[in-house]
């Protein structure tokens, strides 16, 4: 009597294999160095055009539009100006706008004696160490096009997020962490395109990590058997590298592969990066933490420390969601409780990298879409505005206790040393010891590159 085909999937096969066989080890031997030479690591850490005074990046997002004159722009005469009527520059001169005054009273920082209001008291004792450029420019009024533009350097279209870039340009340090990570409790405007690869192999993909008692989902492998799991992956590895090498060494088949190797290492390393326990309460204190918490934004701060200690090459730390944000048209009052939980967490993040020696090769970046108009939208808000917005860089080759470029009188308009998101772009890449006239990668039929065909380093920024 003909018994029934049973189909076998995969899985089980390697793990009868794994369970009973006696010549694994050999055959697993051998089938490992006939695929070595095509295995070659392609996160592998890769040398930098020139010397660069960064080795990795914080990258901090603040989603929704902040508003640059509440909060590194000081405008005196908008506080004289308040009520009056007038036409906004910056692309809206014929829009007649009642202006309002910034809700927030402005003070000196540090010795530098940088202005910021009151929303930022913490980030104010830091200025020493921050540059801040108070003339950046975007070409887009909207959230979707402006976000997507400040990670990707395009306004309309998909492209790599910077995150990608750089582990395409630099590689990583840590193989057993990815080389781009993203820690975000919320889905910021442009979604997942902000960490998108795009074009670019998808191993330079950000992994997205959020905030939670299990930041990580299915981090714990399924057996406590750790020798038995090696050699289920090895051969299983095994075979993939026959079955890529097979198919030309297809790119999107080798990320996969390598996003598996990545995942098992990641049993460990990543539970070690997210246990907190070992932290000092001083340590917590300085993001505004209580032990044993698992969210906040000072988690997220302390988390990005610990991975760019661990050799994760760029760290974005995303504050806000599409639907909770600094986008406030209806009342500017909301910016308060959106600066008061990250101000503290930011400032102790730049603490505890100046006193680990990690703030003299770690860029910390701070940037928003756009700013806000000086006028009023709603009954008590600001509109979206793309002319002019402040950002800030800090630590590595930065020239911290300073400020680049001005506005108007009330924040309309970029008056003096404008930076482009393109320029911003590139800086950022040069510190890091990248030309972003030479990172390019052939795609369609032409080479892209983060900025375009666009953007100068800026370098009045550099110390």
């Amino acid at each position: 009597m003909n018994q029934p085909h049973r189909h076998y999937r995969r899985r089980e096969v390697i793990r009868s294999l794994v369970g009973s066989s006696l010549l694994l080890p050999g055959l697993l031997s051998n089938l490992l160095a006939d695929s070595a030479a095509d295995a070659a690591d392609p996160l592998a850490p890769k040398p930098s055009h020139f010397p660069g005074k960064a080795k990795r990046v914080i990258f901090i997002f603040s989603n929704g539009g902040v508003s640059h004159m509440d909060t590194f722009d000081h405008k005196p005469k908008l506080f004289a100006a308040d009520g009056k009527t007038m036409g906004i520059g910056g692309g809206l001169s014929n829009q007649q706008r009642r202006l309002l005054k910034p809700g927030w009273e402005f003070r000196p920082g540090g010795e530098c004696g940088t202005m910021v209001s009151d929303l930022f008291p913490h980030l104010r004792e830091c200025m020493d160490d921050v540059c801040l450029i108070k003339s950046m420019k975007s070409d887009d009024n909207e959230h979707y096009q402006a976000t997507l533009a400040i990670h990707t350097g395009s306004f309309f279209f998909s492209r790599p997020s910077i995150g990608s870039w750089v582990s395409y340009g630099l590689g990583t340090v840590n193989q057993n962490l990815p080389s781009f990570v993203v820690l975000s409790a919320g889905s910021p405007y442009a979604g997942t395109q902000i960490f998108n690869n795009d074009f670019l192999p998808a191993y330079h993909q950000g992994v997205r990590v959020i905030p939670g008692k299990e930041p990580i989902a299915n981090l714990d492998p399924r057996t406590k058997q750790s020798s038995v799991q090696e050699l289920e992956l090895g051969l299983a590895e095994a075979f993939n590298q026959r079955h890529l090498k097979a198919r030309g060494n297809d790119s999107e088949l080798a990320a996969r592969i390598r996003t598996f190797e990545t995942a098992f290492h990641m049993q460990t390393e990543a539970r070690e990066v997210f246990d907190l326990s070992k932290e000092s309460d001083d340590t917590l204190a300085l993001y505004g933490m209580k032990r044993d918490q698992t969210d906040g934004f000072g988690w997220q701060c302390l988390v990005g420390r610990r991975l760019a200690e661990r050799g994760v090459r760029f760290v974005e730390l995303v504050d806000g969601s599409s639907s909770h944000n600094w986008d406030q048209h209806g009342d500017m009052a909301e910016h308060a409780q959106h600066a008061k939980a990250v101000d503290q967490p930011i400032a102790g993040l730049l603490k505890d990298l100046k006193r680990r020696g990690m703030l003299e090769d770690t860029l910390v970046v701070w940037t928003t879409e756009f700013g806000r108009t000086p006028g009023v939208d709603g009954d008590k808000g600001r509109g979206h505005h793309s002319a002019c917005f402040s950002s800030w860089l800090a630590g590595a080759g930065v020239k911290g206790g300073t400020s680049y470029g001005s506005t108007d009188d009330i924040g309309s308009t970029v008056v003096e040393n404008r930076v482009h998101v393109h320029d911003f772009h590139a800086t950022i890449l040069h510190l890091l010891g990248m030309d972003h006239e030479k990172l390019t990668f052939r795609h369609g039929g032409r080479d892209y590159r983060l900025t375009d065909v666009h953007g100068n380093v800026v370098q009045a920024l550099l110390a």
